[in-house]
């Protein structure tokens, strides 16, 4: 592992103490664990062209890039190359909670300020929506590194507190965004599944591009306490005495039946479903990204 890559883990990002910095480390720990050839394909393919459709005109078919990769390219005018995304951060109570190096706050957070960097570098436009019982900040997209700078400090000062409301937050969010966008969504989805489906059917009643990276703590995965602990709600603040030999089976079947629900309603709305916890090296994330917009 080089020096660079290294930033790709979790544990190592959480000693840098400024966001920037941090997103920077891990985009450039990613860019340098690619293949040179895909590297090479990150910087040209997806902003000076896209994928053959038929009916595009031949004359704008790069033989170059046939010539490499035995597919089809046309070239792409600097007006259909500019993405527009937002990153949408749940910033309520439930993701202030982590047994590893972060907090899924804060795994959010990385995540986040890596992807809008990614972005921004692409000449892609980036806007910022976090939210918890409402919408707590927004900021429009744009292509500007200054505008990254004010999302990133945004992101930085965040602070989780109340509750979820994602389907009135969702349909909040599809009210501001009015042009066709990547919405990119970072929650622990600790709702309930008929709440998230109507969140994310207001997405993509606007026909938004959706990615849900679902975080969550590796202890909220495999339910790996021992003795008797007190459950707390972050949310209400109620707590509940558990025996987690006793009730882990009901918990890991209840969390998993959950999870296999919230596949499929994004299966079913055309939704790209990203499952993560806070262990997993940033890489994995920013790959799932990178292929999907490759597949545009």
């Amino acid at each position: 592992m080089s020096n660079v890559e290294k930033y790709l883990r979790p544990e190592v990002i959480k000693e840098i103490s400024r966001l920037d910095l941090k997103a920077k480390f891990i985009v450039e720990g990613f860019l340098s664990g690619l293949h040179g050839s895909f590297r090479h394909g990150f910087s040209v393919e997806f902003s000076e062209y896209r994928r053959y459709i038929p009916g595009d005109e031949p004359r704008y078919i790069d033989w170059g890039a046939y010539a490499r990769t035995d597919k089809y390219f046309v070239k792409l005018f600097q007006a259909e190359t500019t993405l527009e995304g937002f990153l949408a951060v749940d910033i309520s109570g439930s993701m202030d909670y982590g047994t590893t190096s972060l907090t899924k706050l804060e795994y959010a957070i990385c995540l986040a300020a890596s992807l809008g960097y990614l972005m921004i570098n692409q000449k892609d436009s980036v806007g910022l929506f976090t939210y918890d019982e409402r919408p707590r900040s927004v900021f429009p997209a744009r292509s500007k590194n200054l505008h990254l700078t004010r999302i990133l400090t945004e992101l930085a000062r965040s602070r989780p507190g109340g509750r979820t409301r994602f389907a009135d937050s969702m349909s909040r969010l599809a009210a501001f965004v009015r042009h066709r966008s990547l919405i990119m969504v970072f929650s622990d989805l600790l709702s309930p599944l008929d709440e998230i489906a109507r969140g994310l059917a207001y997405l993509r009643h606007s026909r938004h591009d959706v990615v849900i990276f679902h975080v969550l703590d590796a202890q909220e995965r495999n339910f790996g306490f021992s003795g008797p602990v007190d459950m707390v709600d972050p949310e209400t603040g109620d707590a509940v005495p558990v025996a987690p030999e006793i009730v882990r089976g009901a918990y890991l079947q209840a969390l998993g039946n959950h999870i296999e629900e919230v596949k499929r309603e994004c299966s079913r709305q055309r939704i790209e479903y990203v499952g993560i916890d806070t262990s997993t090296p940033f890489d994995r994330a920013l790959t799932q990204f990178l292929v999907r917009r490759a597949g545009k």
